[in-house]
């Protein structure tokens, strides 16, 4: 694979100048990740104005650094900062976040993740195997007898939406809405998002904001069994979720259960044909086929974080509020960590990849979005022998986020 054609390192400043818009970035990152970790492991990236970690070693240290966060404003002001003040026009889209345990810290962060996964432990994830399995399946029928299908709007896409509508207790006739809600507030963490991004995400944080408050008024009137429920009433130490933090909780498990799960199917599956397994050896891939996926072509690709005070790393000297961006795609192609990266090996004795992050922000949705995979993607083969790519799939234009626009496939 060629390098591509806006990339410059200069490897004396551990500075390098790369879009993430570039074209052969977007469809094959891993080449550029080889020759930046080649000539500086640390590395001030232009474009996004901040350093980046590129090899295993670094995002997997930096991931349980606590001495960088992923929220700064509880130990510095915005003036000490010199931050301007939010933008008014995304105060709904901020609303959201503020509550949100992905963007807090202790003591914050540990009582909601506390709560939520007490939340979570209720439900038992395991015992979603016979639904996950039904679903692929009835999905299957849906499609098997045209002889081809987009898989990621046909079986990628559905299988995790449903699965978090009907976990939260909401209609799965919303799972369209839902989706585009995901879609629209999603779109605020890409490189080149717009104004025009930008109202729409804070149209669907509002949207969203409203019908979860109008839901969860009835399921305090009438609770089930649903993670709604769990969420209204689970209690530690005295301490719940209040509505607003319920809410943002509610619409995280949406968002990063959804997005990050349709491009591990579609990644995976891609990969998968790609490396030229056979059905045989998906059905009995097991846990390592899993992790492979996971490792080989992550869905996400940056995790940024805040320096909590003046840190010194190597050739990067960090202020209080900077930011360092932790390059997982690029972890998991590190060959010092990983023998032979660019092959896809199912049977690899392997140390841990970094795409559920790491630390205390390890991805709470993680038992879940691993089950889906191991239960789907073998019935996909199962059910579909001769399973076979339809061209050259390719990727959105949406980095740090790393997922198929269509994966077109025939059997």
């Amino acid at each position: 694979m060629s390098l591509p054609s806006s990339l410059r390192i200069d490897a004396a400043r551990a500075v390098v100048s790369l879009s993430p818009t570039d074209a052969a970035f977007v469809q094959h990152p891993y080449p550029a990740y080889q020759a930046i970790r080649d000539a500086c492991p640390l590395f001030f990236w232009e474009e996004y104005g901040c350093w980046c970690a590129v090899s295993h070693q670094a995002v997997f240290d930096l991931f349980r650094d606590r001495r960088f966060g992923r929220e700064v404003l509880h130990v510095a002001s915005r003036a000490e900062l010199g931050w301007p003040e939010p933008q008014a026009h995304l105060a709904p889209f901020d609303a959201v976040d503020a509550h949100s345990m992905l963007e807090r810290e202790p003591p914050v962060h540990t009582r909601l993740r506390t709560l939520v996964n007490r939340a979570f432990v209720t439900r038992q994830v395991e015992r979603l195997r016979p639904r996950i399995a039904a679903l692929a399946n009835q999905l299957i029928d849906g499609f098997k007898g045209q002889g081809r299908v987009d898989l990621i709007e046909a079986f990628a896409t559905p299988i995790p939406v449903i699965l978090i509508a009907e976990l939260l207790g909401v209609p799965v006739e919303m799972a369209p809405q839902l989706l585009d809600w995901s879609h629209r507030m999603v779109a605020m963490y890409q490189f080149n998002r717009t104004r025009s991004m930008e109202d729409q995400a804070v149209a669907a944080a509002e949207d969203f904001s409203a019908f979860l408050r109008g839901y969860v008024v009835r399921r305090r009137a009438e609770p089930r069994d649903d993670l709604i429920s769990h969420l209204i009433a689970v209690e530690a130490e005295g301490d719940r979720l209040s509505e607003e933090e319920l809410i943002s909780t509610c619409i995280l498990l949406l968002n990063a259960g959804h997005e990050a799960t349709v491009h591990a199917i579609g990644n995976g599956v891609k990969s998968i044909l790609q490396a030229g397994l056979d059905r045989e050896a998906v059905l009995a891939g097991g846990e390592g086929l899993v992790e492979e996926m996971l490792r080989f072509d992550p869905p996400l690709h940056m995790f940024k974080r805040y320096a909590l005070e003046n840190v010194t790393l190597g050739p990067a000297t960090f202020r209080k509020g900077d930011e360092i961006g932790l390059l997982l795609g690029a972890a998991n192609h590190d060959p010092a960590r990983f023998e032979e990266p660019e092959r896809f090996l199912t049977t690899r004795q392997r140390p841990p990849h970094v795409s559920f992050g790491g630390g205390i922000h390890f991805c709470v949705g993680a038992p879940l979005a691993r089950l889906e995979l191991e239960v789907a993607v073998p019935i996909l083969f199962e059910r579909l022998p001769g399973l076979r790519l339809e061209g050259m799939p390719v990727y959105a234009d949406t980095y740090h986020f790393h997922g198929l626009k269509a994966l077109e496939l025939s059997w």
